[in-house]
């Protein structure tokens, strides 16, 4: 098959369309003819050779695809050939074809298409995961998502939004704010001219946020404990601005603060395949209700991935990149 690889470590012209090995279904595994496949900043992380994968994963980039199934590893019983899926991946999406754990599918939620349904696994299972299953965000909360422009910021305003929560953003465009609130965020910052912590300072009454979703990391650590409420709980699901900070265990003290930092690609198969349950149980019924709808920015070509990788770095889409299966 054809996959794309990366010659060495480095930016996006290390990366190029070349045939590789074709994958072989394990037990417990389908094997999926590829549709489409979706980036994300863990695929530009793993291309610099920051990110490598968990042992036993494909070295191929890619964390979520959708597809048909074609063939069945041994002690399958549950899915069937030719069953159109979207999943969730270790790796691996960015080929023709890929062998995925049948705990890890999730079914094409009407009415998305096939290949619209490869922007969504990384992002449901990322947003239900924390903000639901870890952070418990409930009705009447307040939300502070930054980087409401993205894949995962544009997802996690409407799971927010369907969830009966308040929701505040952060974004670098007045374009990417403007989108943020015809998903349903009610408070707008822009990060580059706006204080986060006084604006919600501000939105709260004093009373800070019950949850942040932070895809930051070490730079935003201290703000976001400051604008954190009693009880509230911060979600790092991401290392934007660094991995070491220190921590003011004394405000943490003071406001009976929780900090959680969870990956969703080194976590086990069966939390992963918990975790697509869920999603399918709870997220995909609002996406057929009309609640949720996918937010792709931009669709290109499998084996123009290195100007999909451009295009995320540039910070100039709102929503998910979509790669395509070639020919």
């Amino acid at each position: 098959m054809r996959a794309i690889v990366i010659s060495e470590p480095g930016d996006p012209s290390v990366l190029s369309w070349s045939q590789v090995p074709s994958p072989q279904p394990g037990p417990g595994e389908v094997l999926l003819d590829i549709s489409a496949s979706a980036v994300n900043r863990a695929d530009l992380l793993q291309r610099q050779g920051h990110y490598p994968p968990p042992p036993g994963a494909s070295d191929i980039l890619g964390l979520e695809c959708s597809g048909t199934i074609t063939a069945l590893g041994a002690g399958v019983t549950s899915r069937a050939i030719g069953e159109q899926v979207t999943a969730l991946l270790a790796g691996g999406g960015y080929a023709e074809q890929v062998a995925v754990p049948v705990g890890q599918l999730m079914s094409v939620p009407a009415p998305v298409s096939l290949v619209e349904a490869a922007s969504l696994p990384e992002v449901a299972c990322t947003v239900w995961s924390n903000l639901v299953m870890t952070a418990n965000l409930q009705q009447g909360e307040w939300v502070l998502i930054h980087g409401g422009g993205s894949g995962i910021g544009t997802m996690a305003i409407q799971v927010a939004r369907a969830l009966g929560a308040r929701i505040a953003v952060t974004a670098g465009s007045a374009a990417k704010l403007d989108a943020c609130a015809a998903l349903g965020a009610e408070v707008l910052i822009d990060y580059q001219r706006e204080d986060f912590v006084e604006v919600m300072t501000e939105a709260t009454g004093g009373r800070g946020v019950d949850v942040i979703l932070d895809n930051m990391g070490a730079s935003y650590l201290d703000q976001n404990l400051t604008a954190l409420a009693f009880g509230g709980r911060l979600a790092v699901i991401g290392l934007q601005g660094g991995i070491k900070a220190e921590v003011n265990l004394g405000a943490m003290l003071r406001k009976n603060a929780t900090v959680n930092a969870r990956s969703l690609r080194a976590r086990p198969p069966d939390e992963k395949a918990a975790i697509c349950a869920e999603v399918e149980r709870n997220i995909w019924p609002w996406i057929g209700a009309g609640l949720i709808t996918p937010v792709i920015g931009a669709r290109l070509p499998m084996n123009e991935a290195g100007d999909a990788h451009r295009l995320l770095e540039s910070g100039a889409v709102t929503g998910k990149i979509l790669l395509t299966a070639v020919g």
